[in-house]
């Protein structure tokens, strides 16, 4: 079996569903992916340590969000629990690996998959973050690569770019800052500059305006790791700016 791409998403918040073009984007991304067996994903929004699988059967979504119309909380996206594959994430990582058999998909993680494969008949399992160091990330990332051979695909669901306190009026109005980080953040990823992007404390510009806090840009790095045979191969699938924070989108192999 050829292995699986691996993806570094942004994944918008709830609205994301009624954005004029979003949808169709992650919907032509997904058409154009071999059909995974099963789905792996990490989402900005669960921090645990140690590291914790989520559900391994299908349980309520979880509603991480205020002030939302009513109808986002009425979202749901059944898929299938996926038992067989954490089996395998604890084979992998051995050592201690905890459970949460309640917590069910939260809105980093079927937000945008019920966008990407709608018919919510692929198994998914939800990996927690459990640090945000980006080089212990990348080493996360390397033991689940064997996965992708088995037909998994790893997801690492954040926003390139979030700063709650610069959200703007529309898509099209961006502060510099962003539009610096952004810019630095392609030509990182055209460059397959592993280290910069790593090292983005350091290298990228203004990243405590960009990044607050790191947690979502914390899965890229996790993505990296499980495409680290294949960085090469490294591009940007979909750019541009939501609400003034950066979307850009990428995918491995």
């Amino acid at each position: 079996m050829t292995a699986m791409p691996v993806l570094y998403l942004s994944h918008g918040a709830p609205p994301l569903i009624d954005h004029a073009t979003w949808p169709a984007e992650l919907a032509a991304w997904s058409a154009e992916l071999p059909r995974p067996r099963a789905i792996l994903i990490v989402s900005a929004h669960w921090e645990s340590a140690p590291i914790t699988l989520g559900a391994t059967s299908t349980v309520p979504l979880v509603y991480d969000f205020t002030g939302f119309a009513p109808h986002y909380y009425e979202q749901r996206y059944p898929a299938p629990g996926a038992p067989e594959l954490a089996a395998r994430v604890r084979d992998l990582l051995g050592g201690a690996v905890a459970d949460a058999p309640e917590r069910g998909l939260d809105h980093g993680a079927y937000v945008p998959l019920s966008q990407m494969f709608p018919a919510a008949d692929i198994p998914v399992l939800q990996l927690s973050i459990p640090t945000l160091d980006p080089r212990d990330l990348m080493k996360l990332g390397r033991s689940l690569a064997p996965l992708r051979a088995e037909g998994v695909l790893i997801v690492g669901s954040g926003f390139f770019t979030h700063n709650l306190r610069a959200i703007t009026a529309d898509d099209h109005t961006v502060h510099s800052f962003t539009a610096e980080f952004d810019d630095w953040g392609r030509r990182a990823i055209d460059d397959r500059d592993i280290d910069a992007l790593l090292d983005f404390e350091h290298t990228a510009p203004a990243p405590r305006l960009a990044h607050p806090r790191t947690e979502h840009f914390a899965p890229l790095f996790l993505a990296l790791g499980a495409g680290a045979d294949d960085l090469d191969s490294l591009r940007t699938v979909i750019d541009g700016y939501w609400f003034g924070m950066a979307r850009r989108s990428v995918q491995i192999g």
